[in-house]
């Protein structure tokens, strides 16, 4: 297989080891070490793909993370096809099929292509905005054909048969960026001890100087990078990370980053997971990212063949490859000759280097001339010609400061163009942080800004392009790191070897962006400054016309750096037309906002091995095989498995429930309660904070006592409920609702965290350490009596609401006397390893008493027959305590006000007519209301009815003999006795009377014996 712009002289390539690949249905070859990119550059594949407006045919422009164009959909089955691979960052294996993202009927005859030729000019910014707006029912067909043709790639039907993981780490100094700052980083920090973690997105280390032709300590800086490459391997403590993109930095140093472990190998690779998501936190961050080669915008710069400048250098010192036969080269600064040179040096010729300076001398410069090159010194590359590849350039002369044309254009003929317009240092990580960005005039770029984290910078990330400079900052980076990180002492021992290069000498550059044309930017062949979403000069102009005059707005208008590539290559280009046009500098100007991801991600990498049975866990109580084993149904509260019922044979779900709500009534009945959340609560201020978060009052709660409490959110409606009981002065077990567990502590951290630092207090989960029993009924006592040690259980000594430790079955427990049914009840609490054991031991015991177990369904039962509320099934979010009857749980005469107080005094928590808690007993006794029935006053109105309320609860009550429910109903506190309606959806109409939501034993005597 041909590969005619391959070279032999040039690259790192293995030739040895030759690579077969499918593009769109043609088979070529490659290399190993090839990119996708290379090796179609190598066979000399010009279009890879189309632009996303006007489906412009589009080539190779780059050869890193700021490649907009080849964009590829990778993969030979449903299952392993990845949409949107950057071709430049995807490493070629034998057998990799890939495909444009875009082009119908392929990349090369595009139909849309001719209608973004012929209705280009009637697709400015915003035309959709304008476009689709009439008629209005005609939006939805404008939509899915909008749909239809917007977007790259297409996702997978069939389930990703890959896996992947997360690794989470500690370490002194993170490097992010393994090219010469970074590898010297990491050199300085390693020496001195410190345990230091190098990732970089390449396959390997080394960055610019993989194609650098520049030497260090007198030889090939390929070589240096070996022997440093080595050295770091050789460090016990030293992790280096290839194949790894910082992707996130966050607060506290904590970096987020992912390492393609498989995507190298092929399309399907078992025994490891095909990528990693590295979650680590560090003392020390090193950002030593680079910086990205700009492109000029000049006309049709978009046809394939215009590529940006380091790029060439890089596929042909790197790869081998030469990316077409004639070269002509725009700059605006001296490091842009240094392409000329690799491809004369390649065997290539030059058509001629253009320079939009008018008296460049730098060394360089004089070595082209010297080696016959034609040199056209002020002036620029307004204009490239051809249809689907360069055939040459309109070069014409400028003004001194490269705004205007200043006379006739030649043509000359070539088929690339190489651009250079400076360096924009790679900042996006460190915006991830907050940090604002700070423009630099010596550079044209901005770098990065003050920043609270404990954050070192090297190399051109901040504006340091000289090889001898980034080296050197790479040094004092590492060194100061180590010392920061707690090895100061060992650092002083330490010397590093020098690094010595020498700089080719080198004059100012210029900066400039947009190329002028002999023609205004609205009459001129398209100026693209994003590649990827055709945004051109011309439309960032219209834009601020517009009135736009926010970064931000022209960005989301114009849809500037809206792509994958998000705007690496063409954003700084864009602020400089946009503040130009607005008569501003680039500083008032602004940039645009970085945010994580720095490349895409796979949603694969982001869950891990959360995924399938593990994407939800279920969460199983120490009990939950004997309640298998005996039967039980289950249902889903939050994560939890609870036992539902205790069907017997021939019973269904409501034989069952009213079976164990009489046993229970009656003699004793046993549930697991394990799943109720846990908080353990310490601190010297541990009551202050309790005071500030429950609505009641907490200061003399005394060791050995419980006390319900009510939690509100800051609009002071009911959020979540349960007993917290005193251990010690300043220790408290808080419970909460099963299901809100998680969000209770949250909450409690939010709090703390953010609004109360100064509190001594700590929270810390142990709902997993502790199985509850709930033992409750008459005959409750006695069972706990046969099996409990060290402790009086007698009502005189141990009264409703206290608890006291003692031994269950032999084992050191927590006995609480708190109910949920309205009955005699003890929950018993016992290290979770015990769990099982005690529940078998109550169960021996209470035999004698036919102790019956219970799931959920009956213990809803039996609280909505003691009108005890459910937190998010009785409450909804819109109730006060007030609302719910429950003003006796309200602290009044609180020194601090707890959240929610003020939300109080508002006149809409004050209104008569809000909902409010009741009961509802159906006049026919034996029909349940269904739950979310709603309640009318008026059967007979039209619809829609003026709803009065809803049914938040509903049972029927087996010792009760009839139905009851619980709702909440405008005004409900005072119309106890009046009839209610609740039409339903079959057309019946339920009749119900208003009462006490308290249904039995209305004083309370039961729970008091």
């Amino acid at each position: 297989m041909s590969q005619k712009n391959r070279i032999s002289s040039k690259g790192r390539v293995n030739r040895s080891k030759p690579l077969s690949f499918i593009f769109n249905g043609t088979r070529y070859q490659g290399f190993e070490g090839d990119t996708i990119a290379s090796a179609l550059l190598a066979n000399g594949v010009d279009v890879v793909g189309r632009s996303f407006k006007y489906s412009r045919p589009r080539g190779i422009t780059a050869a890193g993370a700021e490649e907009p164009n080849c964009i590829l959909q990778v993969g030979s089955q449903e299952a392993t096809l990845i949409p949107n691979i950057r071709g430049t960052q995807a490493d070629l294996y034998d057998g990799l099929t890939a495909t444009s993202t875009n082009g119908w009927p392929n990349v090369d005859k595009d139909i849309m292509g001719v209608m973004g030729k012929l209705g280009g000019s009637m697709m400015p910014p915003g035309f959709y905005y304008k476009t689709f707006m009439y008629p209005e029912s005609m939006w939805p067909k404008y939509e899915h054909l909008i749909r239809k043709a917007a977007g790259l790639g297409r996702v997978p039907k069939e389930r990703d048969p890959d896996s992947y993981d997360k690794l989470n780490h500690h370490c002194d100094v993170l490097i992010v960026g393994g090219g010469a700052a970074g590898l010297a980083a990491a050199l300085a920090a390693g020496r001195r001890g410190a345990r230091v973690m190098l990732v970089d997105e390449q396959n390997e280390f080394g960055g610019h100087l993989l194609h650098s032709t520049q030497l260090i300590n007198g030889q090939a800086p390929s070589q240096w990078v070996a022997a440093a490459v080595k050295e770091l391997q050789a460090l016990p403590d030293v992790q280096l990370l290839p194949r790894s993109t910082g992707i996130g930095y966050y607060d506290q140093n904590f970096v987020t980053v992912l390492e393609r472990r498989t995507d190298h190998l092929g399309e399907r690779v078992s025994g490891q997971s095909r990528q990693r998501l590295h979650r680590i936190r560090a003392k020390q961050v090193i950002l030593a990212t680079g910086a990205h080669e700009r492109p000029l915008v000049y006309g049709n710069n978009d046809l394939p063949g215009c590529l940006v400048a380091g790029a060439v250098s890089t596929y042909i010192n790197r790869y081998g490859v030469v990316p077409g036969q004639q070269l002509l080269l725009m700059t605006t600064n001296d490091h842009g000759y240094q392409t000329a040179i690799d491809w004369l040096d390649a065997g290539r010729p030059v058509a001629a280097v253009v320079d939009s300076r008018a008296a460049p001398r730098g060394e360089r410069y004089q070595a082209l001339k010297a080696r016959g090159v034609t040199i056209y010194t002020g002036h620029g590359v307004i204009e490239a010609k051809g249809k689907k590849r360069v055939s040459g350039a309109l070069v014409a002369p400028l003004n001194a400061d490269g705004t205007q044309v200043t006379g006739k254009a030649i043509e000359v003929a070539c088929d690339t163009i190489a651009t250079s317009g400076g360096w924009s240092p790679v900042v996006h990580l460190a915006c991830h942080t907050g940090s604002k960005p700070v423009w630099r005039d010596d550079i044209a770029g901005f770098v990065p800004g003050p920043t609270v984290q404990k954050q070192l910078l090297a190399g051109g990330v901040q504006g340091s392009y000289a090889l001898s400079a980034v080296l050197a900052e790479g040094l004092v980076a590492g060194r100061e790191a180590a010392v920061a990180a707690g090895y100061g002492e060992l650092s002083a021992s330490v010397v590093d070897a020098e690094i010595s290069t020498r700089d080719p000498q080198e004059d100012a550059a210029q900066a400039l962006y947009l190329v002028p044309h002999s023609k205004p930017v609205s009459r001129a062949p398209k100026q693209f400054v994003d590649y990827q979403n055709d945004v051109t000069a011309a439309g960032i102009q219209l834009a601020v016309r517009e009135g736009f005059e926010s970064i931000e707005h022209i960005k989301r208008y114009t849809a500037m750096g809206f792509g994958t590539d998000q705007g690496k290559l063409g954003n700084i280009n864009g602020m400089a037309i946009a503040a130009q046009s607005m008569n501003k500098s680039i500083p008032e100007t602004g940039t645009t906002v970085f945010r994580p991801n720095y490349t895409p991600v796979t949603f694969g990498a982001l869950a891990g091995r959360d995924a399938h049975h593990l994407f939800d866990p279920a969460r199983f109580t120490p009990m939950h095989a004997w309640h298998v084993k005996h039967g039980a149904e289950f249902e889903d509260v939050g994560q939890w498995k609870r036992p539902w019922y205790f069907p017997k044979a021939g019973e269904d779900l409501h034989k069952a429930v009213n079976r164990e709500c009489v046993a229970t009534r009656t003699s004793v009945g046993i549930m697991d309660a394990s799943t109720l959340g846990k908080i353990d609560i310490q601190g010297a201020d541990a009551r202050e904070f309790l005071n500030r978060i429950y609505t009641n009052a907490w200061t003399k709660l005394a060791v050995g006592k419980c006390r319900y409490g009510l939690m509100c959110k800051e609009d002071g409606m009911i959020f979540d409920d349960g007993v917290t009981s005193c251990i010690d002065d300043n220790h408290f077990i808080m419970t909460t609702t099963t299901g809100g567990a998680a969000g209770v502590l949250q909450w409690l951290e939010l709090w703390h965290q953010t609004e109360w630092p100064e509190l001594e207090v700590y929270m810390t989960s142990v709902t997993d350490h502790w199985a509850t029993m709930t033992v409750s009924g008459p005959n409750s006592r006695k069972v706990l009596e046969k099996v409990a040690e060290n402790v009086d259980l007698s009502g005189e000594n141990f009264k409703f609401m206290d608890w006291r430790s003692a031994t269950v079955a032999g084992v050191a427990a927590r006995i609480f006397r708190i109910s949920f049914t309205g009955e005699l009840s003890f929950e018993i609490n016992v290290q979770a390893n015990y769990g099982l054991h005690v529940w078998e031991a109550l169960m021996e015991a209470g035999a004698e008493f036919n102790i019956t177990p219970y799931g959920t369904e009956t213990m809803h039962v039996l609280r909505a027959e003691k009108g005890f509320i459910i937190a998010g099934q009785d409450t909804d979010g819109s109730v006060t305590p007030d609302d719910m009857a429950m003003g006796w749980a309200i602290g009044k005469t609180k020194e601090f006000p707890f959240i929610g107080k003020r939300s109080w005094s508002r006149s809409d928590t004050a209104r008569t007519d809000r909902k409010q808690f009741v009961g509802l007993k159906s006049k026919d006794p034996q029909v349940v209301i269904p739950e979310g029935a709603q309640i009318v006053l008026d059967p007979k109105q039209a619809i829609p009815m003026k709803m009065e309320g809803h049914v938040s609860s509903s049972y029927y009550s087996a010792n009760l003999g009839h139905s009851i429910a619980l709702a909440l109903v405008k005004d409900g506190l005072q119309r106890t006795g009046q009839t209610v309606y609740c039409p339903l959806a079959d057309g019946r109409v339920l009749e119900a009377e208003i009462t006490s939501p308290i249904f039995y034993d209305p004083k309370g005597e039961r729970q008091h014996v």
